[in-house]
């Protein structure tokens, strides 16, 4: 009977007589419609204003996890594996020092000098020329180019290259260069010899 009554009393509804300062006597239906949506309008102003923000910090939060869970993944398995780390640590040192060891100090020099010299004349070379060419410094170490002229047989020639690489310091060869001499038939020799010592803090 009431619903009846409220819809007679749309239907004799003239808009123009409501007025907003009598809203509490506006007919049942219209106040509960203004109701709807004006509770429709808060929810769309917290879902945009609020809810929305939430979603994006929850977006960002849940890309922050994954990444923190690798790095804790990570960071777990090298914590798992620390010991195997510091003992290659210490092998790696080891390995370091023992290259160290063969590349030749400043005062070393004149020994390996020496080497070379003994090597060509036990490998029956004439020796002509054994000069110290101007040091070339690199990132992590100092070249040492040392030229060697000397003469003789062919397979003279490969002995003291045989021997330069048996050597126990760190010696390499570069830009040879192998003639021959048709007066004498023997091979004129000449060859740059590299050697290497390390680049220490205060170089």
């Amino acid at each position: 009977m009431a619903l009846n009554d409220s819809l007679q009393q749309l239907k004799n509804l003239d808009l123009a007589e409501l007025d907003v300062e009598s809203i509490g006597v506006w007919p049942l239906p219209i106040r509960a419609f203004l109701l709807i949506v004006a509770f429709c309008l808060v929810l769309v102003g917290v879902y945009y204003f609020h809810i929305k923000d939430l979603g994006a910090k929850l977006n960002t939060a849940q890309t922050q996890e994954v990444e923190l869970k690798r790095t804790f993944e990570k960071k777990a398995f090298q914590a798992a594996n620390l010991d195997v780390y510091r003992q290659q640590m210490v092998d790696v040192e080891k390995l370091f020092g023992a290259l160290l060891a063969q590349l030749p100090s400043d005062t070393e020099v004149p020994g390996l000098l020496e080497d070379i010299t003994e090597l060509g004349n036990g490998a029956s070379l004439n020796i002509t020329s054994i000069t110290l060419q101007p040091e070339r410094a690199t990132e992590f170490y100092i070249e040492l180019p040392i030229k060697i002229v000397a003469e003789g047989a062919y397979h003279d020639v490969g002995a003291f290259v045989s021997g330069i690489a048996g050597l126990p310091r760190i010696v390499t060869l570069h830009n040879y260069s192998l003639t021959s001499n048709d007066e004498n038939g023997m091979q004129e020799f000449e060859i740059e010899a590299r050697t290497y010592r390390y680049k220490a803090q205060e170089d």
